[in-house]
């Protein structure tokens, strides 16, 4: 009898269906190459759950990410919901999920394909061999401290959002850092804004105090402006970044442009039971429907799925070997393509497609190649 594999997909809004689409191939792919059968349920969440049900996260769909050991996410977002009670916009149900999952640690690796050395904005003496992962705290911070409001005053109106940590909050993601740095190059930056924030100064307290337990781990404090910085001037100085929620959120959009496109970065949301699986980009309204965009993100984090998830770091490698050797072919779609002589303009499906060419051989080349 073969074994099942299951997760949740939750397609989104705008390029979120066109490019989770292509990551449910590969990843079914995969799982047929190892002896496993794929089984997954989807369900809206966002804007398209907001359309439908009137809320962006219903019960029903959170019931079921919490019946499954991964889900995968397109994006969530749109226009036309803008205007919508803060409740009630699609970003909503990301910090829903967040929240009631407890997704306290998102992890950003960023990679630099050498394909694409020439896409990224900076110099290729800069970006060659950039390997850092980013691990952010997020379910803590900014984007949900209490209170936070937009009330009228006598001079017009007044906005507040609240930054709060607890020591439960920084210890656990700085020791989820720490261990994670054991199986890299030993060494953490932590990121705070420790000289003008109260909050800042309990975080590098805490991470102090936790790198107790792991002598054997450089660490260093970097203020957020300066890391900020150091990523351009000179990105290959740093290995784990470990940060708050909104910190992490502005520093990994940054450090997408390293690699050349948001389009190119994936992303895993992991807690202690549960674990959400996601591209960093958004969901591109001005491109939805077109198969315009770049899905590479999205199958990278099926790799991430099959690696952290689903026990599977064979396949997850197989994933990663077939985005290098596609992009290594020339295959690009818009956010990437450079116009020169050796790349091929691609569809989002087309790319999808060539991403399984080379994991399964057999396969007849498509018109594209």
């Amino acid at each position: 009898m073969t074994a099942t594999k299951e997760i949740v997909v939750l397609p989104g809004d705008g390029i979120g269906p066109e490019v989770t689409k292509e990551a449910i191939n590969i990843l079914e792919a995969v799982c047929k190459r190892h002896g496993y059968k794929l089984k997954t349920r989807s369900f809206d969440v966002g804007g398209a759950s907001i359309d439908r049900y009137g809320r962006p996260l219903t019960d029903e769909t959170l019931k079921a990410c919490k019946e499954v050991p991964a889900v995968l996410l397109g994006a969530v977002g749109g226009p036309q919901w803008d205007d919508e009670p803060k409740d009630k916009r699609p970003e909503a149900a990301l910090l829903g999920l967040r929240k009631e999952l407890d997704l306290f640690a998102n992890l950003r690796p960023i990679k630099v394909y050498k394909p694409l050395i020439d896409a990224s904005s900076l110099k290729p003496e800069l970006v060659e061999g950039v390997d850092i992962m980013i691990l952010r705290e997020l379910t803590g911070g900014i984007y949900f401290g209490r209170p936070r409001l937009i009330e009228k005053t006598e001079n017009g109106e007044r906005g507040v959002d609240t930054m709060e940590y607890t020591t439960k909050d920084v210890e656990r993601i700085a020791h989820k850092a720490f261990e994670m740095a054991t199986h890299r190059k030993k060494k953490v930056a932590s990121v705070d804004k420790a000289n003008v924030l109260d909050s800042s100064r309990l975080w590098r307290k805490t991470v102090i105090q936790a790198h107790k337990q792991w002598p054997e781990i450089e660490l260093e404090h970097v203020l957020v402006d300066n890391c900020a910085m150091q990523l351009v001037r000179y990105p290959k100085q740093f290995d784990l970044i470990v940060t708050g929620n909104m910190f992490g959120d502005i520093l990994s959009d940054e450090a997408a442009m390293i690699t050349g496109s948001i389009g190119m970065l994936p992303s895993a949301s992991i807690g202690n039971e549960y674990a959400m699986y996601e591209p960093v980009h958004g969901s591109a309204p001005d491109i939805a429907g077109q198969n315009k965009a770049n899905p590479l993100a999205t199958i990278a984090s099926v790799a991430m799925l099959c690696r952290h998830s689903l026990d599977m770091e064979e396949a997850a490698q197989e994933i990663e070997e077939a985005i290098s050797s596609t992009l290594d072919d020339g295959f690009r779609t818009g956010d990437i393509y450079t116009k020169s002589p050796k790349e091929y303009l691609v569809s989002t499906s087309e790319m999808g497609s060539a991403i399984m060419k080379h994991l399964n051989p057999d396969l007849q080349p498509g018109t594209f190649l």
